[in-house]
């Protein structure tokens, strides 16, 4: 199966992810003032403090890899280039209400995700070969959403905030690791995204694209092994295409 690039993905979302922002924080008066017409479900959830719900999620992970300064002076990888793989979020909502605009969101989940390292030789003899990396991820994102005004049962927001995640799955530790590039199970990232809810009788539901940027380098450097000390450090990068259901 052909896997997707996050990059690729972000650039063919980012123009959406661009008017949603826009549309989102440029509420005009105009649209303040008619958000009590034609949003009969939105003013029954207007009332609730706070709600929970479920999230489903499509991520599409990669690597973003910087190449050290050995990598020219090497005479066994020519590049070592990152892939990515698809994989699936499934998690839990807790939105609490700050004002009229704002929320506050803590999206516990667990996702599962593939990330690959593709390293091709100078000898065109010797075929490609990679580096899989298969992760279940417990994520812990905390969010700040802003809104703009209803219209008509329906509502733009964008969010941003930070994600701690930690692999389960991780093979850093295990003796068949020495001899692959390591990467460690914890890491760190920046999230920012956009969306739009739904208002129905008895639930929102909010369709969320959200690209998110890790900030820790998360390669165990090994020098003993060739296919690590070529690589300086190694950032995370994922795409995902959120589906809340809240109530």
């Amino acid at each position: 199966m052909q896997s997707f690039n996050a990059r690729n993905l972000f650039h063919l979302f980012g123009k959406q992810i661009i008017i949603l922002l826009i549309l989102g924080v440029s509420f005009s008066p105009e649209a303040e003032a008619q958000s009590s017409r034609g949003n009969y479900n939105f003013l029954d959830f207007q009332q609730k403090p706070y709600y929970f719900g479920i999230t489903l999620a499509y991520n599409s992970s990669r690597f973003n890899i910087f190449n050290s300064k050995r990598f020219i002076l090497n005479d066994s990888i020519a590049t070592a280039q990152p892939v990515s793989g698809p994989g699936f979020n499934l998690g839990i909502v807790s939105n609490l209400k700050i004002g009229q605009y704002f929320d506050f969101r803590f999206l516990p989940t667990l996702s599962f995700a593939e990330r690959n390292i593709s390293y091709t030789s100078p000898d065109e003899t010797r075929l490609p070969y990679s580096r899989k990396v298969e992760s279940v991820f417990v994520e812990m994102p905390f969010h700040i959403r802003f809104k703009s005004a209803p219209y008509n049962d329906m509502r733009l927001f964008v969010v941003a905030g930070i994600k701690y995640s930690f692999d389960v799955a991780s093979d850093s530790r295990t003796r068949q690791a020495n001899e692959l590039v390591k990467i460690a199970p914890t890491d760190f990232a920046f999230e920012y995204g956009a969306g739009i809810q739904f208002f129905f009788p008895f639930f929102i539901f909010s369709p969320e694209i959200k690209v998110s940027h890790g900030i820790s380098n998360i390669l165990i450097f090994n020098n003993d092994l060739d296919q690590s000390t070529v690589i300086e450090k190694i950032l995370s990068r994922t795409f995902t295409l959120s589906l809340h259901f809240e109530g």
